[in-house]
């Protein structure tokens, strides 16, 4: 890699504004909270922009044609920014690459309109994401509560970002949208193999299904509802004591970091400690798809204790593997079923102890049960794998992206 791919010197940078020629601020009508579908008009959301991709599904529907305006529309290659959101995510930069038409800016995201003369786009969105920037948004930013901050846009100008000249701006571009591709062919990759996992299994528990189904209380021994004390906010060390977040589980895979601290003069309920082996479902969300979720915990430290809000199966070991319930509760099949016992209104759905008992499942021999979960953990251990490979290139790419904007050569990027 030669050395004139590089931002600056180092020590070299400029307030965003030298970049900019126009500041644009959205509108946010009074909109319905569910998509735009093909032909409506929406208003996006503030979760439109993430860390570095545009998200258009998440968006507000626009009913009353009065209040379009269509010189809000979202333009292919606009540089968007959020003004106001949490204190993690207040300041976060995208570019819309290939926007869906009829998207409308709300109040809280704004089009930084960069001067092409002497910035590129994407070059602009890298650095607002460099760690040193998103600092500067954290420290410059308003509010009251952590749960809501704002910037303003002359705050969004005095940012400070590295110089560089329009061509050594493309080639960081470059560098980054190489690594993007490297990445982009083994996520479609770990899609692929996550299709066939799921045909798979589809398969398997619709011929399970074709002998026969159960009650799934025939095959438990208790069903464990948890418990939630007041707890800090923050995470809990790897020697403290917590109690999961929901979030720990609505994924579909345990995430043992998800968890909130137990202050130190709360006594534990040692029945409520969550350990390998056990299947948590979620029995209650503001998002229907989440209620009924569950995984299977294949390791966890000590200390970590069941919330309120989850429930604990536990399989009769003689007739039903743990691992191929947890498969059998993400089945397609089992949505449905949790779809049309959920109770609840907007805001909050819920199931219950007897709703999960009532679940039909496929009977089938232990040995079979067996056989299916062990070919399922190798489909994950394939995806694993992948994902090891995918969060390599990602610090690779990070650091070396890193490097150029502040004037460093870097061998990686060749």
């Amino acid at each position: 890699m030669s050395e004139d791919v590089r931002a600056s010197d180092g020590a070299d940078d400029l307030a965003l504004d030298h970049y900019l020629r126009d500041i644009d601020t959205g509108k946010s009508p009074v909109a319905e909270n569910t998509p735009a579908g093909d032909g409506e008009w929406g208003v996006l959301k503030v979760s439109a922009v993430q860390e570095g991709w545009f998200q258009s599904r998440e968006n507000k529907v626009i009913r009353d044609a009065a209040h379009i305006q269509p010189r809000f529309e979202v333009r292919p290659g606009d540089l968007l920014m959020t003004r106001a959101n949490t204190e993690a995510l207040v300041g976060l930069a995208c570019i819309a690459e290939t926007p869906p038409p009829r998207l409308m800016l709300s109040d809280k995201t704004l089009r930084l309109v960069v001067d092409e003369g002497v910035a590129d786009p994407a070059f602009v969105s890298l650095a607002l994401l460099r760690p040193a920037v998103r600092n500067q948004v954290r420290a410059m930013a308003t509010g009251t509560s952590a749960g809501m901050k704002n910037i303003s846009q002359r705050q969004i100008r005095q940012l400070r970002v590295p110089r560089a000249s329009l061509e050594q701006q493309r080639r960081i571009v470059a560098v980054h949208t190489a690594f993007e591709r490297r990445i982009g062919v083994l996520e479609h990759l770990h899609e692929k193999l996550a299709a066939v996992a799921r045909a798979s299994l589809a398969r398997e528990l619709s011929a399970g299904r074709a002998h026969g189904v159960v009650p799934l209380k025939q095959l438990l021994e208790a069903v464990q509802s948890g418990w939630s004390p007041v707890c800090d906010s923050a995470p809990p060390a790897p020697d403290e004591r917590g109690v999961l977040r929901l979030s720990a589980i609505t994924s579909g895979t345990f995430v043992p970091e998800e968890a909130k601290r137990l202050p130190s003069g709360v006594v534990a309920r040692a029945a409520l400690e969550v350990a390998a082996g056990d299947v948590l479902v979620s029995r209650a969300n503001g998002v229907k798809a989440l209620v009924g979720v569950s995984c299977y915990v294949e390791e966890v430290r000590a200390g970590l204790y069941l919330p309120d809000l989850v429930f604990r199966l536990s399989p009769d070991p003689a007739h039903l593997d743990p691992k191929f319930l947890s498969l059998v509760l993400g089945s397609a099949e089992m949505r449905r079923q949790i779809d049309s016992v959920m109770r609840g209104t907007s805001g909050q759905y819920k199931i219950s102890k007897a709703d999960i008992r009532r679940l039909s499942v496929p009977a089938m021999p232990l040995s079979e049960q067996h056989r299916i979960a062990a070919v399922q953990r190798g489909f994950e251990r394939r995806a694993g794998v992948i994902r090891e490979q995918i969060a390599k290139l990602q610090v690779a790419q990070q650091g070396v992206v890193e490097a150029l904007l502040l004037g460093k050569p870097c061998a990686q990027a060749a």
